[in-house]
């Protein structure tokens, strides 16, 4: 039994990428039909919408700088919190889920989460390898820009929500079950419930809940899924005992600063082209981000008698998640405090964990969990179509169902990651297990599972 496990383990990462380029001869000719132009008809249909240079740029920029916000941002940024044994493989799971995520998205995952909607539930597989996801827009999505650009922005949304996952369960999984894990969450959990809220025909979408760039989609989804991680993998080794101190913080100020450049792409490009609404995003982020990164520092100051590095700059993040499904809804005012609100209470939210008894390491569930859930209720606060005519008007502006609609949004949100989550979990632990070994977990992830240090 222990042999047959042990060979699992060998041939298991082959696997993997044997599954995924077992699709490569099916694609060519859906590869050619998405790139070639059309023959000529004499009773051609009404004239597609017109592309737009500027709208185009701005999403191919924005899509850039989202992608830059898992690798180097959020890699660096979770790689100065951990151990320095263990720096190397947290730092190698965000880079390895750029690629990941990258080929999923393209075969499968695309499809599945905005492809012709299934009873709104699923997209259908017809967008299959980017079967029909050509150069012309999709008015659906985005008139005037390409669609197989509106296909790249979103692919980042895919690759960054599993990568921040990896925070709650860092130093303790093994290289083989994380890589089967994030394809299994990314293809059962991440594609339907951007379906679900994103998608034409998605049921929470037709709900009328507010989303503008991924409070429920991406935040709520990573920190509750790192929520499940936390419970079922347990703590680590030595956690109240030992020493636990960020190995290099420099680095993760660094990568939060980079996390906070990058989402002017990840919430002002959700506008999809590059105008007022754009500006307007662009604004309320900058702000919320700048009043959660003090509001953090304070509470702080307050709590513990000094202000922290690391506190700003989970500040930081917390402010960016927050206003994340808000950005595109919000003024400025709003926005300050939206702000304020994410810095006390994922603040709170992370000193109360040892009395919940969850090892999070990196704060996936403190942070995004609950910076999401407040930024997506807080969109049913504060709301108005001033901002956005295509939005809603919140409590705040005379509209209080838009709160019940956002907060049934959550608990959809919360209720079907955790579970779906449990559920992967038990299989991956079924296949490979879970979680390295003690000698392995002393020794750090970082030579134990790749034979490398990040430190000489």
């Amino acid at each position: 039994m222990l042999s047959h496990m042990s060979s699992m383990k060998k041939i298991l990462p082959g696997l993997l990428c044997l599954a995924m380029l077992a699709g490569g001869a099916v694609l060519y000719a859906p590869d050619a039909a998405a790139q070639a132009p059309a023959a000529p008809d004499a009773a051609a249909a009404p004239a597609p919408p017109k592309i737009d240079t500027g709208d185009t740029a701005w999403v191919l920029v924005s899509t850039a700088l989202v992608l830059a916000m898992t690798a180097p941002g959020l890699a660096l940024f979770y790689g100065g919190m951990g151990r320095s044994k263990n720096a190397l493989s947290t730092f190698l799971q965000s880079f390895v889920i750029l690629a990941l995520i990258s080929i999923q998205w393209v075969l499968w995952g695309y499809s599945l989460a905005f492809g012709p909607d299934k009873g709104g539930i699923i997209g259908g597989l017809e967008w299959f390898g980017l079967n029909g996801v050509g150069m012309e827009p999709n008015p659906d999505y985005a008139a005037t820009i390409p669609h197989q650009a509106f296909m790249l922005f979103q692919m980042m949304f895919a690759v960054i929500t599993p990568a921040l996952i990896t925070g709650a369960y860092a130093e303790r999984m093994k290289f083989s079950s994380f890589l089967l894990f994030t394809l299994l969450w990314a293809t059962f959990i991440y594609d339907p419930l951007a379906h679900w809220v994103w998608g034409v025909g998605g049921w929470v979408r037709n709900l009328g809940a507010l989303d503008f760039a991924g409070g429920t989609v991406v935040h709520i989804s990573s920190g509750i899924a790192g929520l499940a991680c936390a419970l079922v993998i347990k703590k680590r080794l030595g956690l109240g005992k030992d020493t636990m101190h960020p190995n290099n913080l420099p680095m993760t100020v660094l990568g939060a600063s980079m996390l906070w450049f990058g989402w002017f792409g990840f919430n002002a490009g959700s506008a999809l082209a590059s105008g007022a609404l754009a500006t307007s995003t662009f604004t309320a982020t900058n702000t919320a981000t700048a009043a959660a990164a003090l509001a953090w520092m304070v509470a702080e100051w307050i709590y513990r008698g000094k202000p922290s590095a690391l506190g700003a700059a989970s500040g930081a993040v917390a402010g960016l998640v927050a206003i994340t499904p808000a950005s595109g809804f919000v003024g400025p005012i709003s926005s300050i405090w939206i702000g304020i609100g994410a810095g006390v209470l994922c603040y709170t939210a992370v000193m109360l964990k040892p009395l919940f008894g969850y090892d999070d390491a990196l704060d996936a569930v403190g942070v995004h969990g609950i910076g999401g859930t407040w930024g997506a209720l807080a969109t049913g606060l504060f709301a108005s179509k001033a901002v956005n005519s295509a939005g809603a008007d919140g409590l705040f502006f005379g509209n209080p169902a838009q709160l019940g609609i956002q907060a049934i949004a959550v608990l959809i949100s919360w209720g079907f990651v955790f579970v779906g989550t449990l559920i992967i979990l038990a299989i991956v632990a079924g296949i490979t297990g879970l979680r390295v070994n003690e000698e392995e977990e002393r020794l750090g992830l970082d030579l134990s599972q790749h034979d490398e240090k990040a430190y000489s």
